[in-house]
């Protein structure tokens, strides 16, 4: 029987992995609105539709591969990142990384948009796919009471500064006041 402090550390590990999981399909979620207005910046649609057609000619295990080109294309982004790392160039480590976070998110929801419906077609994705959306509801199942609370709090809080800097408002008018009278001739 574990302990109630290691249940705590448990549901604090949990809880770390479903933000972290909520934090992924927030970016996939908010990316792809993003990669479709750099997409008609560019006139990529010609490209997307190419790519579209391609895919539906192609038999699902070929999707995959389409599926799976944006992490090879993005791989020498990582060798730069290992690079800044090595010569502890903090700020390179950091924007490479953000840049192949939402660059590989991106593409990657792009790419699986168009190749969506072969790679479903293949079993084993499919339930993989079906979990990965089960482990999303489980994630927000878990977090959406956690932020509800701390959005309660949060309104307390800010109604209580709120009341603070009103009483520290008028206590210091108070004293304006008060001063002013001192300094006024009599």
């Amino acid at each position: 029987m574990a302990s109630p402090v290691g249940r705590r550390l448990s549901k604090a590990l949990w809880v770390l992995i479903a933000l972290a999981f909520l934090l992924e399909a927030w970016l996939w979620d908010h990316l792809r609105p993003v990669v479709a207005a750099v997409v008609n910046l560019i006139p990529w649609q010609r490209f997307r539709d190419q790519l579209a057609r391609l895919v539906e000619r192609l038999p699902p295990w070929a999707s995959l591969i389409v599926f799976v080109i944006p992490f090879i294309v993005l791989l020498p982004l990582k060798f730069v990142e290992v690079w800044f790392f090595v010569h502890k160039d903090w700020l390179g480590v950091a924007v490479t990384l953000v840049l192949a976070k939402l660059l590989g998110l991106g593409v990657t929801a792009f790419v699986f948009d168009v190749t969506r419906a072969k790679l479903l077609q293949i079993g084993w994705f499919r339930a993989l796919y079906e979990r990965v959306m089960g482990w999303r509801l489980w994630a927000h199942e878990l977090i959406d009471p956690i932020r509800q609370r701390a959005r309660v709090y949060w309104r307390y809080l800010r109604r209580q500064m709120r009341f603070l800097r009103s009483q520290r408002t008028g206590r210091l008018w108070r004293r304006l006041a008060a001063l002013r009278r001192r300094r006024q001739p009599a």
